[in-house]
Parts: C-alpha cells; sequence; structure tokens
C-alpha cells in the first residue's frame, strides 16, 4: 500500500525537477527567438530589419534590470509562488507578441516577457543551490547550462522555420511552453514556498559578485549574445535564408548542449575560475575568426566551438555566485543581470560598428573578452569560493 502511494510522488517530483532543468532554456530561448527572422518581422510590420532588432534589446534589457532583484524579491515572497506568477505573465505576454499588429505593440509585449522571465532564472538556479551539496554543484549546474545552451540552440532554428511560415507561430510555441512549466512549478523542498523577508539586496551586490557580473556580461555579450550578427552575415555574405540561418546558429548551442556537464565536472575538479579563463581566452579567438573566415563550413566550425568555450564561461559564474555567502539567490540573479545586459546591450552597440565595417563588429567584442574577463574575475578556492 506505502509503494502504491509513494509512486505517484515520485513520479511527480521527477516531473517537477524535469521542468526545473526544462525552465532554464526559457531565458535564452526567448531572448534569442527572433535573431534568425528579422528581416521577416520587419517586412510583416512595415519596418527596416534594423528596427525590429529592437526587439532583442526590447526583451533582454528589462530581463537584466528586473534581475538586478528578482532574486532577492523572489525569496522575500517564496520561490515556488513567485515562479508559478512569473511563468503566467510570460505566457500572456507570448501570446500578446504573437498577435501584436504594430512593432510599438510588439516592443511592449517583449517588454513584458523580460520582466517576467526575470522571476525565474535566478530563482531556478537557487532551488538547485539550496538541494546540492557543495562539491556537486559544478555538474548540476553544468546540466542546467546545458538545458540553457539547449534554448540558445533551439530558438534560432524554431525562429527560422517559424519564418517560412509566419514568425508568429513561434511566440505561440513559446506562450505553450510556459504554460506548462508553470503548471509543473518547482520541486518540494523545505524552503520552497518559505519566504525570508530578511534577504536584502546589498548582500548580493558585493564587489566579489559585481566582478563576476562583470564577466558574465562579457562572456553572453561577446559569445552567445552575438547570434544576431552573426545572423546578419550569414545574409549580406553567404546569402543564407532563414532556416539556414537557423541551422548555422544552432551550431553554438548543440555545442554547449554536449559540453555542459562535462564542463560542470570540470569546475567541480578545478575551480571556477580556470575554467572562465580558459572559456574567455579561446572564445576570443573563435569569435575573431567566426568574423573573418570566408567559407560557410569554418564558421559553422568555430560557432560550434564558440559554443563550448561559453560553456566555460559561463557555468563557471553561475557556480562562482553560487559557492557561498549570504543571499546567494539575489547574488546569481545580479550575475545573470549582468550576463543578460552584455546580449542585450550586443545589438545596439555592435549593429553600427557591423555596418561600417564588417568584421570589427566581430573583433571589437573579442578583445574585450580577452582582456578584461582574466582581470576582472576574481581568484577563486578549488570551490568557487573567494579565499
Amino acid at each position: 500500500m506505502s509503494s502504491t502511494r509513494t509512486e505517484p510522488t515520485t513520479r511527480n517530483e521527477r516531473l517537477r525537477t524535469s521542468a526545473l532543468y526544462a525552465g532554464g532554456f526559457l531565458g535564452p530561448f526567448g531572448g534569442a527567438l527572433v535573431a534568425s527572422m528579422l528581416p521577416e518581422i520587419g517586412d510583416s510590420l512595415g519596418v527596416s530589419a534594423g528596427s525590429a532588432s529592437s526587439s532583442l534589446t526590447a526583451y533582454l534589457l528589462p530581463f537584466a534590470l528586473t534581475m538586478l532583484v528578482s532574486g532577492t524579491l523572489g525569496a522575500r515572497w517564496g520561490r515556488l509562488r513567485t515562479v508559478r506568477i512569473a511563468y503566467a505573465v510570460y505566457t500572456v505576454a507570448s501570446i500578446a507578441c504573437a498577435v501584436a499588429p504594430t512593432l510599438e505593440i510588439l516592443l511592449a509585449a517583449r517588454v513584458v516577457q523580460g520582466c517576467g522571465n526575470a522571476f525565474t532564472t535566478p530563482l531556478l538556479l537557487a532551488t538547485l543551490a539550496a538541494s546540492t551539496p557543495r562539491a556537486r554543484l559544478g555538474r548540476v549546474l553544468g546540466t542546467f547550462g546545458a538545458l540553457q545552451a539547449a534554448g540558445q540552440t533551439s530558438a534560432p532554428l524554431v525562429g527560422g522555420l517559424a519564418a517560412e511560415f509566419d514568425w508568429r507561430y513561434a511566440f505561440v510555441v513559446l506562450a505553450i511552453v510556459s504554460a506548462v512549466l508553470g503548471l509543473v512549478g518547482l520541486p518540494r523542498s523545505e524552503d520552497a514556498t518559505d519566504t525570508n523577508p530578511r534577504e536584502r539586496l546589498r548582500d548580493a551586490m558585493r564587489p566579489h559578485v559585481l566582478r563576476i557580473g562583470l564577466v558574465a556580461l562579457l562572456g553572453w555579450g561577446a559569445l552567445g549574445g552575438l547570434n544576431f550578427l552573426l545572423a546578419y552575415r550569414a545574409e549580406d555574405v553567404f546569402g543564407l535564408s532563414a532556416p539556414q540561418r537557423g541551422l548555422l546558429l544552432t551550431c553554438f548551442g548543440l555545442a554547449g548542449i554536449v559540453t555542459a556537464r562535462a564542463v560542470g565536472r570540470l569546475i567541480d575538479r578545478l575551480g571556477a575560475r580556470r575554467t572562465v579563463l580558459v572559456g574567455a581566452v579561446v572564445g576570443a579567438v573563435l569569435v575573431a575568426v567566426v568574423g573573418s573566415v570566408p567559407t560557410v563550413w569554418a564558421v559553422a566550425l568555430a560557432w560550434a566551438l564558440a559554443g563550448v568555450a561559453s560553456q566555460f564561461v559561463l557555468v563557471g559564474v553561475n557556480a562562482a555566485a553560487l559557492a557561498g555567502g549570504s543571499n546567494r539567490g539575489g547574488a546569481v540573479s545580479v550575475v545573470q543581470a549582468f550576463r543578460f545586459s552584455g546580449a542585450a546591450f550586443a545589438p545596439l552597440a555592435l549593429t553600427p560598428l557591423y555596418l561600417v565595417h564588417p568584421q570589427a563588429g566581430f573583433l571589437v567584442p573579442a578583445l574585450l573578452l580577452a582582456v578584461i574577463a582574466p582581470i576582472a574575475m576574481p581568484r577563486t578556492s578549488r570551490q568557487g569560493m573567494a579565499p
């Protein structure tokens, strides 16, 4: 009799745990969804592809700014309640994107999407950290990173395929996925429903955390955040269609999916700082290659390897932020805010540079990543803790 009662509970917990990991892909997926279909969005709404690219920033900038406080607020309100409300808001905003008749309405809906999603990603990471021994934190975050890479991978492909019929279908898919994740919720834990009014934002804004956040900004803005720029180059230089552009951009995420768990195990052995530095330097070289080589196959190979390098950086900064200290949920929320700020500002900063000199659009972020990340990343012990 007891086994009959336990089995559904265990099955439900496995479902919730799977949903937690699946939720990891929603931020990168929602942000990058439009990257491969900007020309089609522009044509549909009567604006240029350059104007349509503001839909990237409209999502990512509010997403990043809200995450400065969302981890702390979510801890105060209770993680489970906050995550479910956030998924509901995200679902409604996705539907609004799907039916938007003008660019202005699309941008407004994207802003709401970004704010809603800001209350899921850091709270999912905090839930993982709260239930994982420190010695295994890297590999668990590696699995979460693989799902984030899956979001980065599937977004351009789904967007490119949808654009062949109607780009609005991509947002319908997004609404369905977020609704399902909200219904499933979080795994049961001792503190998932607890509120903690004592959590303070200043505990999450320590200099140590802010330095990690700067590395996260460069790691995403100068690597995964360059999807839109590669889509431009794929069309301008190689004449690729929307589905072809989507397939090319997919190489980045596929490589990240395959290697993220291995990167997590490496972090458990070597520490966060070393793996982050390797990823930053190698990733910078690969970005320069992506922006300069004259053949599609070489671009695809370099972009796939850049996806591996990005996991070194992004899983590493999460491990460093979650390894210890007070208000860990708030700390990782701040780091994630910096991370997605990089992607939010990349189109604004790099599109004009690309239009003036296409190769410079890739070489400048590569140089910044290679030089600044090693200086900014705090020294850590093998467990990712500050000495």
